[in-house]
């Protein structure tokens, strides 16, 4: 599909996302109203210019705004995802560190130990440059890291023992060293939560690309600055969110694998996905990843071999892609694998994109990518020289990779590169390509499979969604072969940089609140809805998810906002009569036997009831299976077995309570309040991670204490099992 030919007005403002990736800098532009594709450009990434990536940036943002035909001053909206601190943790490029360990006895013991952290392992044969000064008395901070910058330090890490609860000692060092004018950062800064190792070893991850993260911003900055460019500038996080490039100062680790994360919140957003799994195929490589309910998923990610408290979108890499080569048995007679290498790293192209008299008297022949590579990988040698046989080969030779899709050849070409493979095997060339694929997406399918049991994904309800360059060489045939519904995500090949466009402001908020009151959880939840506010997200639109781990004593809030409000232009608005057999499809039953239960201008909940079968049906509780469907037509909410009620907010909190209290469940473990969401306006506020009635009610509270009283109100709970 071409980006829309229509150029915005000054009605229709536009949001940029940028994405710079390793070779290329991508570029698109977004209808603010429509969120259509409007524009997209790709440029080579700057690394060597003067200005760095700084410069490509610049570069993309004038041509694309050039293409679209609008001023600068029509860009509401501007944000960027980097691969820069990824690149430096994994290739071992970063600043010295130098580490002030606070405290006398215990405190000083525990910090001393740190030192290790200068043995983290980041590229083969480099490791972190780490020095380390005790501090017993933080009045004596400045002599510290005077210390450190003498022996080399360029940025320096505060670390106590207990800071999470008293940062005073912490605070000494950062003044000390803003006085010094040396970057600083301190692990009460980074992280709340108790575990001394884990705490110091994400600030010093976050240190040590600290001044190569703060010069590539202010230069950035000061481009779009000269660009024109009024927009307040936004970063891409690991987690899916966007932040301020303040807060990017701050806390520059939160960039580090946020490439994977960009593409997935195009897929979020984009596509909206309810239930799926986004694979993102690159030339090399497949990242997969979860959405589920509407939402990424979150893990604390490994950095350098070892845990942090880095919360990141949790992406399971394999090593198949687009480009990757293919493996053969000893005796050529079967594929032995396909992958990791790809043709990029053999320097040679696709056989499938050669014209077919280069491929005049293809022979097949084997090569090693690199010198320590076994040498069983396949190619072709032919009239026009030597070509990488490749999964898109196989894809193309298929018939599997559509009309204008970006990994699209020419038939005739794929067959061709396919020949000589096929001759080996001693079987057709529809055959041996699939033959290919099914060797390569074994490996995928082995991922998919793991991440649908461990998220207990419903099959029923999942969407597999590709996106990427090579999004077509995975999807199609993983899609057929699991038996699950899958499609290709509209401009797959631009999908990182549409999510960076689309993506909102996030942050969370993570505390050890030993038995937290409502007060605890109120607390937190309100400094993530000021983080967002703070970072320039619309106050109106924020909504805050809260979590309550009662058995780790943890505290969760992830706040998100956008900066602007946005309200999607409704002309795609579907009728109820769509809606409902949109839910019919996803409950698999007759449109007449599912009944709306319930809607507001922005929802429509439908049911549809359920017994248990077998010996035991005369005595099982009737089941009503629910799906809240959105005015695009998106299932947003889905459940086997809920309860649904329809109120004024006026009436909320006294019936709410009532509901939550007859539909809570006792055992051994103590109370379980139900899970519970509720659709106000165009929210859905999700309650589901609290199971306190205290703490959930005080949430309700909160977050209906701004709506009107008459406003209409659905609850959706499930009882817990």
């Amino acid at each position: 599909m071409e980006p829309h030919p229509t150029t915005p007005g000054s009605a229709d403002p536009i949001r940029v996302g940028i994405d710079v990736g390793g070779t290329f800098t991508d570029a698109v532009a977004v209808s603010a109203r429509t969120f259509e594709l409007l524009g997209q450009v790709k440029v080579p990434t700057s690394h060597h210019h003067p200005d760095g990536v700084a410069h490509g940036i610049v570069s993309a943002l004038q041509e694309l705004l050039a293409q679209v035909g609008v001023a600068a001053s029509e860009v509401t909206f501007l944000a960027h995802g980097t691969t820069q601190a990824t690149n430096a943790l994994l290739e071992g490029d970063v600043a010295h560190v130098g580490l002030v360990g606070i405290g006398k006895g215990f405190d000083a013991w525990a910090t001393k130990r740190l030192r290790a952290l200068g043995k983290l392992k980041l590229a083969p044969g480099r490791t972190m440059p780490l020095s380390y000064a005790a501090l017993p008395d933080p009045d004596d901070a400045a002599a510290a890291v005077k210390q450190l910058a003498a022996g080399g330090a360029e940025v320096m890490v505060a670390v106590e023992p207990f800071s999470v609860d008293d940062p005073v000692g912490e605070r000494c060092v950062l003044d000390a060293a803003e006085r010094a004018g040396v970057p600083a950062t301190a692990t009460h800064e980074i992280s709340k939560l108790y575990g001394l190792t884990k705490r110091a070893r994400t600030a010093v991850l976050n240190a040590s690309i600290m001044p190569r993260m703060l010069e590539t911003a202010g230069l950035v900055e000061r481009s779009i600055t000269r660009a024109g460019i009024t927009a307040p500038l936004m970063v891409m996080r690991c987690d899916g969110g966007v932040m301020s490039l303040d807060e990017m100062r701050n806390r520059p680790l939160l960039t580090v694998l946020s490439g994977p994360a960009a593409g997935v919140a195009g897929a979020l957003l984009a596509e909206r996905i309810s239930e799926g799994v986004f694979l993102e195929t690159g030339g090399t490589s497949t990242d997969i990843s979860v959405i589920r309910r509407g939402r990424v998923q979150i893990r604390h990610a490994k950095l350098g071999g070892r845990d942090t408290y880095l919360s990141s979108l949790d992406v399971r890499t394999v090593g198949v892609g687009g480009g990757s080569l293919i493996r053969l048995s000893a005796d050529r007679s079967s594929v032995a694998d396909v992958g990791p290498r790809s043709a990029h790293i053999a320097g040679l192209s696709y056989a499938c994109f050669a014209a077919p008299g280069e491929l005049a008297g293809a022979r097949l022949v084997t090569l090693r990518p690199r010198a320590d590579d076994p040498d069983d990988y396949a190619a072709v040698d032919a009239a026009g020289g030597r070509y990488a046989i490749t999964l898109t080969c196989a894809a193309n030779a298929l018939g599997l990779v559509p009309e204008g899709d970006h990994a699209r050849s020419g038939q005739e070409a794929a067959r061709l590169a396919l020949t000589p493979l096929a001759e080996a095997f001693g079987t057709s060339v529809e055959e041996a390509a699939r033959r290919v694929l099914d060797r390569a997406v074994a490996h995928v399918r082995a991922v998919v499979d793991q991440l649908i049991d461990e998220y207990h994904l419903e099959r029923d309800l999942l969407v597999l969604v590709g996106g990427g360059g090579g999004a077509a060489t995975v999807t199609p045939h993983l899609g057929a072969g699991a038996k699950l519904d899958w499609r290709i995500a509209a401009h797959s090949e631009v999908i990182s940089p549409l999510g960076v466009a689309l993506a909102l402001v996030r942050e969370s908020v993570e505390r050890i609140v030993p038995n937290p009151s409502h007060a605890d959880v109120l607390a937190v939840r309100g400094e993530a809805e000021r983080a967002v506010v703070a970072q320039g997200a619309d106050p109106v639109g924020v909504e805050v998810d809260v979590t309550v781990d009662p058995q780790r004593n943890l505290v969760r809030a992830v706040a998100t906002g956008a900066t602007d409000l946005r309200s999607k232009d409704r002309s795609a608005t579907v009728d109820s009569s769509t809606a409902l057999q949109t839910a019919a499809r996803s409950l698999d039953t007759r449109v007449e036997h599912v009944e709306q239960l319930a809607h507001n201008s922005s929802y429509r909940v439908f049911g549809a009831s359920k017994r248990r079968s077998g010996l035991l049906s005369r005595f099982a509780r009737t089941r009503l299976r629910v799906r809240v469907v959105d005015n695009e037509g998106v299932i947003r909410v889905h459940s086997a077995d809920a309860h649904v009620d329809v109120m004024r907010v006026s009436d909320a909190q006294g019936r709410l309570g009532d509901l939550v209290r007859e539909r809570t469940r006792y055992g051994d473990g103590g109370s379980r309040a139900p899970s519970v969401r509720l659709l106000v306006g165009s929210k859905i506020v999700d309650l589901s991670g609290v199971l306190a009635e205290d703490q959930l009610l005080a949430l309700v509270d909160t977050e209906l204490r701004s709506r009107a009283p008459d406003e209409s109100l659905v609850s959706i709970m499930e009882e817990r099992r």
